[in-house]
């Protein structure tokens, strides 16, 4: 794909009409961080729901600072503004990952899965990760940005860095995407999953079904530690409860640990 093919921006704020995320959505073209630019954006007062997307980011970031390989005019990279209460922060990664799977199964009526916490799977290969990073001053929280990259036409064959971990819509499909609907049913999705936050949903179980590791044997790391065990379970934190081979049982904190299955 030589030329790249904008997004067609006014559709989709016309669809999103009436909703809370897409209250406003900026596009860019080039930015170092959708991350970094919806911050920004939250110091000035914008509203809940606002939308930052970037076709190519220069500094684009996943969690522990990994880079996010995505050409531009191929796949999704945006970053969403969201002001819950503390209470409903757990469930902010949690809708964002299922919106993912949701918008997955209606262009490609295939079923993807999560690998805890964060990153959204087809066939154990990654389509789209997830990142939240919130503004806490005290025990206020001023606001969360939740950025989501997904691979929508992207060949993963042609960047030898991921071909062998990574899938796109386009890969599992055999065919192109629209980007444009892609975006619309993502940020509808997160829309909804946001509304039943905010009505007082927890999105735990929905969220747990998705898990693809609960049940396996997998290798959880701090730092130089490494704790080998059963993915047994998630609470409401998302939180994940590890069964060792003793019996005994660890709780492991997503922004801590990395995970091997």
């Amino acid at each position: 794909m030589d030329t790249i093919v904008p997004l067609n921006i006014d559709g989709v704020r016309k669809a999103l009409s009436g909703g809370i995320v897409g209250s406003a959505v900026h596009y860019h073209a080039l930015l170092p961080s959708t991350m970094d630019e919806a911050r920004r954006l939250a110091l000035d007062g914008a509203p809940d729901g606002t939308v930052v997307i970037a076709e190519e980011q220069t500094k684009g970031r996943g969690r522990f600072s990994r880079v996010w390989v995505s050409p531009p005019g191929l796949n999704l990279a945006l970053s969403v503004l969201l002001r819950p209460e503390i209470p409903q922060l757990p469930y902010i990664n949690m809708a964002a990952a299922l919106a993912v799977c949701d918008v997955v199964h209606e262009l490609t009526d295939l079923s993807a899965s999560i690998k805890w916490p964060n990153d959204v799977r087809i066939g154990g290969r990654k389509l789209s990760g997830i990142l939240v990073e919130t503004d806490m001053v005290g025990r206020q929280l001023n606001h969360a940005v939740v950025g989501i990259g997904m691979n929508v036409n992207l060949d993963p064959s042609q960047h030898p860095e991921i071909a062998e971990i990574a899938t796109s819509i386009l890969a599992e499909s055999g065919r192109e995407a629209n980007r444009s609907e892609a975006l619309r049913l993502l940020l509808g999705h997160l829309d909804r999953y946001y509304a039943e936050i905010r009505g007082g949903a927890s999105l735990r179980e929905p969220w747990a079904a998705k898990l693809e590791t609960l049940g396996m044997t997998i290798q959880v790391r701090w730092g130089d530690d490494v704790i080998e065990g059963t993915g047994e379970s998630v609470d409401e934190q998302g939180n994940l409860m590890v069964r060792k081979a003793d019996g005994s049982s660890v709780t492991v904190v997503a922004g801590e640990v990395t995970l091997q299955v």
